[in-house]
């Protein structure tokens, strides 16, 4: 049974179809594909969990896009990978608020009992399962250096 998050995908590619949103469909389909050969790597159907570490890596490719295209001097290209990220981002959890973060940041160094920047891969493997795909890994990794500083 394929995870909620492609079930909501297939439907929605379904209704853009239908509405004729070329730009939606073929955004739609390129994720699509980004999960099948996940799930053909993996000879599986996807968890949700995967599934959204898969989002999570087209998001992260999405933001890199952007910023190339805006230094380039490209504005629409960098419009359309805009527009993509905020439809990654609508099958992804919520994002994580700065205070959230540090909540949990604080919340995983206490868990381990770390004191120095030498803990923080401690402190990473505490955290990551309950940030994964709701916050920037880099942002994360900041704010554990900054506690641990």
């Amino acid at each position: 049974m394929p995870s909620p998050i492609i079930t909501k995908m297939n439907a929605d590619l379904i209704v853009a179809m239908k509405a004729k949103e070329e730009a939606k469909v073929l955004a739609l389909r390129t994720l699509k594909s980004a999960l099948k050969y996940k799930e053909v790597d993996l000879k599986r159907e996807l968890t949700d969990p995967e599934a959204i570490d898969v989002l999570s890596t087209q998001a992260k490719q999405r933001r890199e896009s952007i910023e190339g295209f805006e230094k380039g001097g490209r504005p629409e290209q960098a419009a359309t990978e805009k527009a993509e990220l905020e439809l990654i981002q609508s099958y992804l959890p919520a994002a994580l608020s700065a205070e959230e973060l540090l909540n949990l940041v604080a919340e995983a160094i206490a868990s381990v009992n770390a004191t120095t920047p030498k803990d923080m891969g401690k402190v990473m493997a505490a955290l990551t399962p309950k940030v994964k795909g709701r916050c920037d890994m880099g942002q994360v990794s900041a704010a554990v250096k900054t506690k641990l500083s």
